[in-house]
């Protein structure tokens, strides 16, 4: 199972949402360079209806056949309790935990003026709050191990999104739970540096249940003995690198990671600016902004804009 580079190994990395997709690549990349895996997936549907235990276990099964050590959770990261339990459960089955793969994750796509509350509040639960909680128990796991000498070399990968960089048309709520992710990680590098963690995000693009549908002609398989640009397993080695002591000295990034192509993201800079050094009425207030417009770059057009 182990790679000859084994980057992973003697380190335990938790994966939330690993049953399918994005999750079980990353949890299967991570065991073959070594790494001890414990498998989270609530089993739900892709609007996070319904539960089952089948697909964290599949994986694990897969995971030890090939010679890997790996162990099923099946809480709730969305809860303290599950998050907490996510935790300990890598700590009383393997010692320790090294890293943090927050994945887990469904969508509830609505345009803005058809959306319910009910499915805004559910997707930023389980992607924001989903991603806070078991940060937060992680990091006081290892700030509790710093404060005792045991300095950890710790790593957290979060899951951002294209959407939440840019925007898409229909997921008004998936694009801001996914950009919220952005800051939290950007807060966590911060910090938590002085106790060895460290924080970064990907924003992955690859066929899995949430966008075979919504962007079918762009996740569409290729043609036989072609790449396979939009398979999930594509977008794992950068997580595993991220998750291993490799990544020295990276923290508070977002990488993009799509087929063979991986994108540092330059968030929010300064850009062209004016000061009057007294107040702006609003007509000139306006003037100035239409020329700083004029000077600064055009933004990149929302996902599925017409």
């Amino acid at each position: 199972m182990t790679s000859s580079t084994a980057l992973c190994t003697g380190r335990v990395a938790a994966v939330t949402g690993a049953g399918r997709g994005l999750g079980r690549a990353h949890a299967l990349a991570l065991a073959a360079e070594g790494a001890k895996v414990v498998v989270n997936d609530l089993g739900v549907g892709i609007d996070g209806s319904g539960t089952a235990t089948g697909p964290a276990q599949e994986v694990v099964a897969q995971i030890r056949a090939a010679g890997g050590e790996a162990v099923a959770h099946n809480g709730d990261i969305a809860t303290a309790e599950g998050a907490a339990s996510l935790v300990a459960t890598a700590l009383d089955t393997f010692g320790r935990l090294d890293t943090l793969v927050n994945n887990a994750g469904f969508l509830r796509d609505r345009m803005l003026a058809n959306l319910d509350e009910d499915d805004w509040d559910a997707v930023m639960r389980v992607h924001l709050k989903g991603h806070f909680l078991p940060l937060k128990h992680a990091a006081a796991h290892w700030r509790a191990e710093a404060k005792a000498g045991r300095t950890p070399c710790a790593r957290v990968i979060n899951t951002s999104s294209g959407a939440g960089l840019l925007g898409s048309v229909g997921q008004g709520n998936y694009a801001a739970a996914k950009a919220g992710i952005v800051g939290l990680t950007l807060v966590a590098a911060a910090e938590m540096g002085r106790y060895g963690v460290q924080v970064n995000a990907i924003a992955p693009a690859a066929r899995t249940r949430m966008t075979e549908d919504t962007f079918a002609d762009t996740m569409a398989a290729p043609a036989e003995g072609e790449f396979d640009a939009m398979a999930p397993e594509n977008v794992s080695p950068l997580v595993v690198w991220l998750g291993s002591p490799a990544c020295e000295g990276v923290s508070g990034r977002v990488f993009e990671a799509e087929g063979g192509r991986i994108t540092v993201m330059e968030g929010w800079r300064p850009g062209p600016t004016a000061d009057r050094g007294a107040r702006w009425s609003p007509a000139e207030a306006g003037d100035a902004a239409l020329k700083l417009l004029a000077e600064a770059e055009r933004p990149q057009p929302v996902y599925g804009a017409r």
